[in-house]
């Protein structure tokens, strides 16, 4: 059991944002399938990162890391034809591999840990046999493939996760004929489809974006490159909150063209109150008199909980909405973020799709539940910079799924977190 105390702090300084792990999932996808060499620099390796590396493995791809630099051997991917995929804890990681397994013609068994053998799948495991691929399983992990993947037309909702769209992108290039994704409902955290689409494009595969979907065209093929990562966007605003919150810091390493859409970060903290300046690749922000705002969250889910936060110390009353689907993360992170601020001292009510957060001046802080997700965990630390107390946060090391570095990270521009690793 792991448990991290948290002291009030003023955030000042510097911290350069770790590379986007959402990013590095995508890139060694894509290098996997080129069937070449390709290297992804740089890369952390978080336990998410880990699990898609595996599955690559699992595959046939052979892998090397050095000083940061990732190289991917995709000559022999697929030539293992039944295998186990353990995706850890990592979602995107098992929705990215459904289809590429099935692609790929391999009998493929899915496991998973944690939260992950609960979480939904139903949406592939409905389609894909209507596509060539048999699936076996009793509603969740484990979850076995056979058979091979058919080109088609993919009818698909936009509003459960992007996560099952990525999947089916990867994948349908490499089929003989050209494939349509046709939404039922409209798109929700399109940024991460855009990702998709730009790091398909820079190892050769051209998807085109239609009125209700995208058009695949087949019989392309993946091509080696040597590729350069984004900083992450997700993990930078936890210190640009904090920031917000008490103090001036300035995160370096965030690409202002990122294709992530949560470097929508700097304009909701600006609407705040904070003051924001942004640069190509900095963003420096500095407290300033914090008022309430509403938030669709339909885009950004991932921003919830920290922005929560930011909330807690806004004069009024805060609206998130259109953030329903937190409630299958690796918490329900609606009722896990509400517990949160209100077990420190603060005043959110739960709704059905989002929180309301009426602001403090501080908290006082107490216990917090980590719920063993890594979000929670860091917004925990964001809560010191408006604390008047201290904070005792469970499930610590929970960060290792994202964000390994982060606790240093956090102290070197000020934090005051001490990790205990209690047996």
């Amino acid at each position: 059991m792991s448990i991290v105390k948290y002291l009030p702090f003023t955030p000042s300084g510097s911290v350069t944002a770790p590379p986007s792990k959402s990013d590095v999932h995508r890139a060694i996808i894509c290098a996997a399938l080129s069937k070449g060499v390709s290297t992804i620099s740089p890369v952390a390796l978080s336990n998410d990162i880990k699990a898609t590396i595996g599955c690559i493995e699992a595959l046939g791809a052979k892998t090397h890391i050095e000083n940061n630099v990732l190289t991917v051997d995709g000559t022999e991917l697929f030539s293992n034809k039944t295998a186990t995929l353990d995706c850890g804890e990592s979602g995107s990681t098992l929705r990215f591999f459904i289809p590429v397994a099935a692609v790929g013609g391999v009998n493929a068994s899915f496991i998973g840990s944690g939260r992950l053998p609960q979480r939904p799948i139903g949406i592939f495991t409905d389609l894909l046999p209507n596509f060539g691929v048999n699936c076996e399983t009793e509603g969740g992990l484990p979850l076995k493939i056979s058979g091979k993947l058919q080109s088609g037309t993919f009818k698909i909702p936009g509003n459960v996760s992007s996560q099952f769209i990525t999947g089916l992108l990867f994948a349908l290039p490499l089929l003989e004929n050209d494939s349509d994704i046709v939404l039922t409902s409209p798109i929700e955290s399109v940024g991460y489809i855009n990702m998709t689409i730009y790091t398909m494009s820079k190892f050769g595969v051209e998807i085109e974006t239609t009125d209700f979907g995208w058009h695949i065209k087949g019989n392309q093929s993946y091509k080696p490159c040597n590729y350069t990562t984004d900083g992450d966007w997700s993990q930078a605003a936890f210190f640009m909150v904090s920031g917000a919150i008490n103090g001036s810091i300035t995160v370096n390493g965030v690409n202002r063209d990122s294709a992530q859409g949560d470097r929508k970060i700097t304009e909701l903290i600006s609407q705040f109150g904070a003051e924001v300046l942004q640069t190509d690749t900095s963003v420096t922000v500095k407290s300033g008199k914090m008022h309430a705002i509403t938030i669709d969250a339909s885009q950004i889910p991932d921003l919830v909980p920290v922005l929560a936060v930011c909330a807690g110390f806004a004069d009024g009353t805060t609206r998130i909405i259109n953030a329903q689907r937190l409630r299958i993360k690796e918490s329900d992170r609606l009722k896990t973020t509400a517990n949160l601020i209100n077990n420190l001292g603060g005043n959110v009510t739960e709704l059905s799709d989002g929180l309301e957060i009426t602001g403090v001046k501080k908290l006082s802080g107490g216990s917090a539940d980590g719920c063993n997700d890594h979000r929670i965990v860091m917004s925990a630390a964001v809560c010191a910079a408006g604390l008047d107390g201290e904070i005792e946060c469970s499930d610590a090391l929970s960060i290792n799924k994202s964000y390994p570095e982060f606790f240093n990270d956090y102290n070197s521009i000020g934090g005051r977190a001490n990790v205990l690793d209690i047996r």
